[in-house]
């Protein structure tokens, strides 16, 4: 709601600027209201009649100069010789000044000089604004006579000084500084001429116009040669005078000189002819405007058109007017016309006062532009009805308006449909399968091995073969199919009235289009293949994602019986509860990953002889929201079952190392490999590249990998551990002695130590044999040279028993719990096992 009462209208664009007017003139007393654009000022005047305006010169499209004019052409409520006060923070005064005394303004004040403000919007409300942006002028005459004539003559364009003599009137130009000084030849003491040469020296641009008699006219004319601007004899007639004194005093207007410049000053000379320069003025103001403004008759002939109709179009004018609007409508216009005509009859009706529609038009260049169309009807006679119109050029919103809906159904990388579109679609197939219309079908694509793309050649190179990949399969689906990209490497395809005959064909094509695509980078070359779940959308399910998971549990049965192949869901699929929990434990840590609920804890090693911590082992646990941390054993084996290990060994390491990096304290950490590490023939690499990127040095790190998983494939563990410790780092074999018949191997392990199965170690206090195990254990690796860690050392009694039987370190709740890095930072030093 407007203040009704509102006596300061503030205009500006400027935010900060507009508050700090705002609250300068907050204990004014006056009503304030506030506008950030000149149309949004116009919209104002329309309803409220302020006293006052304070305004800026860039307020958007409708400069301060052109509101000023039309505030003074008397169309709005307030009255039009409202006092107009320019406040901007980047002006050249003395343009500004001329500038704004020609539009209509009052007085003009810098950003930088607010406190004045509430002052002289006091002295502008009072009425005593005439000279407010008057120019001064000093008069250096020594006859009073002469002196009060000038003043009388002059004083209705000037704010007049004198002075009588020449050393006051330096004095008060000193002081001063005139927009113009009329300078006596003959003064006492200090002469004209010295005067002259002396303000020059000072400001040569100064202008100075010389009073002089006829019998120094010699002298004048001199004068003019060293700077003066003019001269005037005496004695002078008043038009004369007034003549020479404001010439003088726009003096650097004139010597401007461009057209436009020289245009304004007829107009300040011609002031009778005020019809003509509001009629010039609102013309220009149409021109300028990038809206265009059209009239109409009540069949779309255009009667009137603004300059922009041109800029937007590249039609002339004078070949538009005439001419129906409706006849440049682009295609996709000419589809609405009807439309568009409905709602003009309902103006020329008089159902409508007013109406707006979006517009495609044609320019002379065939380009089709977006306009946004308002109409109006302005006046009516008997013969003909008048309709007011304006046209905005729309079309870069509309184009982000068309990305936008884009981008909200189509996965950026790809360009294909994204997994939004998807579940609109499947939603619809599932609907219309359950009515028992039809029958439809779902491939849901993922490509096999795809991480080790990513892995070998980067991201970036990735998301190369993903869009490669997206062209082959638009290439093969048809156009009444649905492609969509689900996420990562997996795709999926929707196709309509389709039966297991076709879904088969369609799969099987998929299958081999794919498997003759290889990407080739640097000289080397990877062949792709993918493998497809399909499942038919058949009515006999209610949700869509029942849909989903069974094509899931097709494409991940595929990937089981060896990837590279098709799979169609069969409830027979479902051979244990355990595959699809694998599915789903494997699907949460994916998205676990992508969420970064995954993190790092580090449980101490101790070295028993000095009680010191040695080293940490890096554990890792998962946060999921609805769940809370889930332990490793809950989600470890169905990684396994999944073939998914890969990536948690890849996700630990790469955290692990960060962290060295960053934390000084973790002066070495113990990282548990999985029993799948060993056929990852791209972990050793990605291992050298971490430790390269951090600057990690790898004696920091002891790699661990358990003793069944070393015996499972006892030549590439050897081949992995003699690769590790090439780089730099140790290794270790945990949960050693589960088998006797380890023992007769460990010389086959270059590992520097073996961790002994903590059920060895939990009930050492109490149980003979597991003492005996421990003590054979223990004398083995020391025959060999490696040192042995004890795992799960839960009290004293053990911890001293680990320590009489030989045992280098020992690990366990009695040492400590398992912690964050955080903690570790916060100790200062940690000695002693009591400590934890």
């Amino acid at each position: 709601m407007l203040p009704a009462k509102a006596e300061i209208l503030i205009v500006n664009c400027d935010v900060v600027l507009r508050g700090a007017i705002r609250e300068s003139l907050s204990g004014s007393g006056h009503g304030v209201v506030e506008a950030d654009s000149g149309l949004a000022a116009l919209k104002i005047l329309q309803s409220v009649a302020v006293k006052l305006v304070v305004t800026d010169i860039s307020i958007g499209d409708l400069d301060g100069w052109r509101l000023a004019r039309i505030i003074r052409s008397g169309i709005y409520r307030c009255e039009r010789d409202i006092p107009i006060i320019l406040v901007t923070n980047s002006w050249c005064e003395r343009i500004t000044q001329i500038t704004a005394r020609e539009f209509g303004m009052n007085h003009l004040l810098s950003s930088d000089s607010l406190e004045r403000l509430p002052q002289l919007v006091e002295t502008c409300l009072a009425g005593s604004i005439s000279s407010l942006l008057s120019p001064r002028l000093l008069v250096v005459e020594d006859h009073s006579d002469n002196a009060e004539l000038v003043k009388r003559i002059l004083r209705n364009k000037f704010i007049v000084e004198v002075a009588s003599d020449g050393a006051s009137g330096l004095a008060a130009w000193l002081k001063g500084r005139h927009d113009l000084v009329l300078l006596d030849v003959m003064l006492p003491g200090m002469s004209g001429p010295e005067i002259l040469e002396r303000i020059l020296r000072i400001e040569p641009q100064q202008p100075v116009v010389i009073m002089t008699a006829h019998s120094s006219m010699k002298m004048a004319e001199e004068l003019m040669t060293k700077g003066a601007v003019d001269f005037i004899s005496k004695p002078f007639r008043a038009e004369q005078l007034r003549q020479v004194c404001e010439l003088a005093s726009r003096r650097e207007d004139y010597m401007v000189g461009n057209a436009q410049f020289a245009a304004q000053l007829e107009i300040l000379q011609e002031r009778t002819e005020a019809y003509r320069k509001v009629s010039e003025d609102h013309q220009r103001l149409l021109d300028n405007l990038s809206t265009v403004i059209f009239e109409l008759d009540e069949k779309w002939n255009i009667r009137f058109l603004s300059r922009a109709w041109t800029r937007l179009t590249g039609f002339p004018i004078e070949e538009s007017l005439g001419k129906k609007l409706t006849s440049y409508l682009a295609t996709e216009g000419r589809l609405q016309k009807s439309r568009y005509s409905r709602q003009l009859k309902g103006l020329v009706s008089g159902k409508l006062q007013q109406c707006e529609f979006e517009l495609p038009l044609l320019t002379r260049e065939r380009k089709i532009i977006w306009l946004e169309c308002k109409l109006d009807v302005i006046g009516a006679d008997q013969d003909s009805l008048t309709i007011f119109g304006c046209l905005d050029d729309i079309s870069k919103r509309k184009k982000a308006q068309q990305e936008l809906e884009f981008l909200a159904m189509h996965d950026h990388l790809t360009g294909v449909n994204n997994r939004h579109y998807f579940d609109n679609v499947i939603n619809q197939m599932t609907a219309s399968a359950a009515r028992g219309r039809d029958r439809h079908a779902l491939l849901y694509i993922d490509l096999d091995h795809f991480k080790v793309i990513n892995d070998t050649f980067g991201h970036n190179r990735g998301d190369i073969v993903l869009r490669d990949i997206a062209t082959l399969l638009r290439s093969r689906v048809r156009k009444s199919d649905v492609l969509c990209r689900i996420g990562g490497d997996e795709f999926a395809v929707l196709i309509y009235n389709c039966g297991h005959e076709q879904a088969r064909t369609t799969a099987d094509a998929i299958c081999e289009l794919i498997q003759g695509y290889q990407y080739s980078h640097a000289g080397q070359q990877l062949a792709i293949s993918c493998s497809v779940g399909v499942c038919e959308i058949d009515g006999k399910v209610e949700s869509s994602a029942e849909y989903v998971k069974q094509a899931d549990t097709a494409l991940y049965v595929a990937k089981r019986r060896g990837r590279n192949l098709v799979h169609f869901y069969d409830p027979a699929d479902r051979e244990s509860a355990d595959l699809r929990a694998s599915i789903d434990w494997a699907r949460r840590f994916r998205k676990a990953i992508e969420d970064d609920n995954l993190f790092l804890l580090f449980q101490p090693v101790m070295h028993i002889k000095s009680g010191a911590i040695a080293y940490y082992e890096a554990l890792i646990r998962l946060n999921l929201p609805e769940e809370g941390v889930v332990m490793p054993g809950d989600f470890i084996p169905a990684l396994e079952d999944a073939g998914e290990m890969a990536l948690l060994d890849h996700w630990v390491v790469s955290h692990a190392v960060d962290l060295l990096s960053q934390f000084s304290q973790l002066h070495q950490i113990a990282i548990n490999l999985s029993a799948q590490a060993f056929r990852d023939e791209r972990l050793v690499s990605l291992i050298k590249e971490l430790l390269a990127e951090k600057q990690v040095d790898p004696r920091r790190i002891i790699f661990e990998l358990t003793e069944s998983a070393s015996m499972a494939n006892i030549a590439a563990t050897q081949r992995m551990i003699e690769q590790l410790r090439h780089i730099g780092c140790s290794f270790a074999l945990d949960d050693f002695g589960t088998g006797f018949s380890t023992f007769s191997y460990l010389k086959q392990f270059p590992a520097e130590s073996i961790k002994i199965d903590g059920s060895f170690i939990a009930q050492l206090d109490k149980n003979k044999e597991d003492q005996a195990v421990v003590r054979a254990i223990t004398e083995v690796a020391q025959a060999l040279g490696k040192q042995t860690v004890a795992e799960y050392v839960e009290n004293e009694a053990v911890l001293t028993l680990v320590k009489e039987l030989g045992i280098d370190f020992a690990q366990g709740y009695f040492i400590g719990h398992p912690t964050t890095v955080e903690d570790i930072l916060q100790a200062s030093s940690i000695t002693c096992c009591a400590r934890f």
